[in-house]
């Protein structure tokens, strides 16, 4: 079965507050954040709910993945942010062994400027490249980039973008991608229209080849496609409609990828519930 869960707290303690998520909602996948996501500030985690994380979601055969910090951005043209994000994401790797973490999600990052545009994917690859490499030999978990929603100089929004990215690192096999339906709606992929998510994941294979999918976000959207905004909603309550979700999980690229709800709630747990519900029920 594919696993299909979301993003769940680690607030009061990792284990304590993700297992308790993951039986609420009968989650058989979880993403964590082990860090602030919107600083720079890293914490070496406690060891005891480290464990009882790895232990818990092994006996419930739940699939854990780590998001990193929201500022990563590989291709900044400002070094010291070059240099920090290099840091949060050794960090989350480091963090993602220890809790058994099969990826972990990383946005793809911004030139910011202009002028800066045509060196950006340079700069990624001076980083990204060793620390892939790193990565391998330290047993740690695969890296997955994630396109933007669009705008801002991104270097990767639409799918497309992931083919000059991946070439960036010579198309390094320890780096997955994780895709993000409102993220791609936001770009302006028409998931909405009858055969726009299979026209979407078709392109993301070709861009990418085949196997290199190994996360999906699977979010609905407040806005219009093409509106480079980021705003999660419920699935099926929002502008791309439950049916491009059971589209997504009909398409041979999504076959046993693990699906991963960002949606907003007031009530978490109850809200992830119906969405990972819906979900599931695609993929009967």
């Amino acid at each position: 079965m594919t696993p299909v869960g979301g993003h769940a707290p680690a607030a009061g303690g990792l284990a304590r507050a993700s297992l308790r998520y993951v039986e609420q909602t009968g989650a058989t996948a979880v993403q964590v954040y082990v860090s602030n996501p919107r600083g720079w500030a890293l914490t070496d985690g406690d060891p005891d709910q480290d464990a009882a994380f790895l232990d818990g979601c092994g006996e419930r055969g739940v699939a854990a993945y780590i998001h990193a910090a929201l500022l990563v951005n590989l291709g900044s043209p400002t070094a010291a942010t070059v240099e920090r994000s290099v840091a949060s994401l050794e960090h989350a790797l480091r963090r993602g062994k220890a809790i058994g973490a099969r990826g972990v999600v990383f946005h793809a990052g911004s030139a910011v400027d202009a002028g800066h545009a045509d060196k950006a994917l340079d700069v990624v690859r001076d980083v990204l490249r060793p620390l892939l490499d790193r990565a391998v030999l330290e047993g740690w978990p695969p890296l997955l980039v994630e396109p933007s929603a669009g705008g801002g100089r991104s270097l990767a929004s639409r799918v497309e973008h992931l083919e000059a990215y991946l070439a960036a690192v010579d198309h390094h096999p320890h780096l997955g991608v994780c895709f993000d339906t409102c993220h791609a709606w936001a770009a302006g992929h028409d998931l909405a229209t009858p055969g726009g998510m299979t026209a979407t994941l078709d392109a993301l294979v070709r861009a990418t080849g085949p196997g290199r999918l190994r996360l999906i976000h699977a979010n609905d959207s407040k806005d219009a496609c093409g509106s480079t905004r980021d705003r999660h909603t419920s699935l099926g309550k929002g502008t791309i409609g439950a049916a491009a979700f059971a589209e997504l999980a009909r398409h041979p690229a999504a076959a046993g990828v693990p699906l991963i709800v960002e949606t907003p709630s007031g009530e978490l747990s109850a809200d992830h519930a119906a969405d990972i519900a819906l979900l599931r029920a695609g993929l009967r």
